[in-house]
């Protein structure tokens, strides 16, 4: 049994923990309190663990003290989403707590996770029970007091007492979070805490945690993957598919995939959902492609390009970043980056002024390196960051507290339409106070709605929901549920037409929408509302809708 932790010991810990919470990191993404697709607490922690397992490996010193050093620095760096950041800020604590040691006993270590629940309440402006943070602290407070009262635990023996009682603090979140009760579950962040102790103790057993060897990419990621594996011309070629009723029931994925691989393509993804098939392919015969999925059924979507104008094009884009990034930028007086996924919005925010924009949103969060990584090719005096998404402040809070010597202001936008509400009322002559002013007050003035579809059964604020249905939402509510697309669509607007004082409704149409469903919704708040009506076409992923009003 141990009673010290040195470095190499504290590393593989590390390890044990970060493939114990990469294994698990669907099963937490499950834990979402709401049933959209962007249930991502899992996936977040996990990219945010790995790059800090990965800055300690890289430490060539046995101290604990290094080691943990540099787990707190990759952590922060690589933190994604609200959870990611608090991860971060609990094992700074953890290695503010040990500094100078070559080797740490239980009863430090126990110090050490109690200093890193102090720190991570520290860094939440307005801390919430219930979550990640309860966890850290319950569970830490109540291991070191058993350590105190019983000072002969060995190492092993304090883990174990952290987990269990890590455990027994997630098991009572729902107790003080009426949604995780409402919804049935713990607190995912808590959840994947607890997992990273749990991989922890399994290394100081002499039983650590091996990475699974499992395909966890998303179908978007297999895509992006494949085309960057692939230095290959041709067309890409997607499609999404309706299946015939008749041969719902027999359909074989394999068997079409055959057929797509006889006819000369390759790079294939063939993912289905219910009723429908979704095809990724690399071929020079289009058509014949297209030919083959036909016999299944009806097009739903479907989109075809030239690789090799795709490469040319990106090769033109490439040597003008380069020329443009060889000449010495004039320094500015501001700069604006905002974050968003979608080629649509893009657009709508370089055309608001935005110098940069971050490719993210619901579905993927970016890090603190990511926001860093562009805050420092900037040349301005001040810099403005609107994250449009609640799980991205943190991160962008935590780019801000690692540049302390540039004037930077994070305008707290928790959707895309208070973003681009935001940034219409940026004055590029205005003073920053006059500028924080007109744009946080502009973004207190909308009231943002989405439509998503349901990826599982649930019960929220009275709303029952089942898998695969479509979902109204505005400001973290769901509205409406249903089958009937426009239905729900319609539902939400019904409700968000009542907020007062509202002149303005900005409709934001996604890649799965359809110019018939936008003027139809159009044409609806026409005719049941006095709002004056805008349409953009966003192209974002997920969110077929996004609505605001103001």
């Amino acid at each position: 049994m141990r009673t010290l932790i040195d470095g190499p010991t504290l590393l593989n810990m590390l390890r044990s923990g970060q493939a114990n919470l990469a294994n698990h990191q669907k099963e937490i993404n499950a834990l979402n309190v709401f049933p959209v697709p962007d249930g991502d607490t899992g996936t977040n922690m996990s990219m945010t663990f790995t790059n800090g397992l990965k800055e300690a490996e890289a430490v060539r010193s046995t101290s604990v003290a290094d080691i943990a050093k540099a787990l707190s620095k990759g952590l922060l760096m690589g933190a994604r989403g609200n959870s990611g950041v608090i991860t971060s800020q609990i094992f700074r604590g953890f290695s503010q707590s040990i500094q100078g040691k070559e080797s740490i006993t239980a009863m430090e270590a126990a110090t050490a996770f109690e200093n890193g629940a102090r720190v991570a309440y520290k860094a939440i402006m307005k801390p919430v029970e219930g979550t990640i943070l309860t966890v850290i602290r319950e569970g830490s407070w109540y291991a070191k007091h058993y350590l105190e009262e019983h000072p002969d635990l060995s190492v092993e023996e304090y883990f174990e007492k952290l987990v269990e009682f890590s455990r027994e603090s997630l098991a009572t979140t729902p107790d003080l979070l009426p949604v995780l009760k409402e919804v049935g579950v713990v607190d995912s962040g808590g959840s994947g805490l607890c997992t990273i102790f749990e991989g922890f103790l399994g290394s100081l057993k002499d039983r650590p945690y091996e990475l699974q060897e499992e395909d966890t990419l998303s179908y978007e990621e297999h895509i992006a993957a494949l085309d960057l594996a692939n230095d290959e011309f041709g067309y890409c070629t997607e499609f999404i598919l309706r299946l015939d009723e008749e041969i719902r029931d027999t359909f074989d994925e394999e068997v079409l995939k055959q057929k797509l691989t006889m006819m000369g393509g390759n790079s294939l993804v063939c993912a289905r959902d219910g009723e429908l098939v979704k095809i990724h392919v690399h071929t020079l015969k289009p058509g014949e492609a297209l030919n083959i999925g036909q016999r299944y059924g009806e097009f739903i979507k479907l989109k075809i390009e030239n690789m090799q104008e795709q490469h040319r094009v990106l090769e033109e884009q490439q040597a003008a970043r380069k020329a443009a990034e060889a000449k010495p930028q004039e320094k500015k007086t501001y700069a604006i980056i905002t974050v968003a996924a979608g080629k649509g919005l893009h657009e709508v925010f370089k055309e608001c002024r935005a110098d940069v924009i971050i490719n993210g949103g619901q579905t993927m969060n970016p890090s603190t390196e990511d926001f860093d990584k562009e805050i420092r090719k900037l040349n301005a005096e001040h810099i403005f960051i609107l994250p449009n998404n609640s799980n991205i402040i943190m991160a962008a809070q935590a780019a801000q507290s690692v540049n302390e010597d540039l004037d930077i202001h994070i305008l707290p936008t928790r959707s895309i339409p208070e973003g681009i509400t935001a940034l219409s009322m940026f004055n590029p002559e205005g003073s920053v106070e006059e500028n924080i002013a007109e744009m946080e007050e502009a973004m207190r003035n909308v009231q943002s709605g989405s439509l998503t579809y349901a990826v599982k059964d649930t019960s929220l604020n009275g709303v029952k929901v089942t898998e695969g249905d479509f979902i109204g939402m505005t400001n973290k509510q769901i509205i409406s549920s249903g089958r009937d697309k426009m239905k729900v669509v319609k539902e939400l607007l019904n409700e968000m037409f009542k907020k007062e004082d509202a002149e303005l409704i900005t409709i934001i149409a996604g890649e799965d929408s359809t110019p018939e469903e936008t003027e139809e919704i159009r044409s609806y708040v026409e005719e049941n509302s006095e709002l004056e009506v805008e349409v953009l076409q966003g192209d974002q992923p997920v969110y077929a809708y996004l609505f605001g009003i103001e």
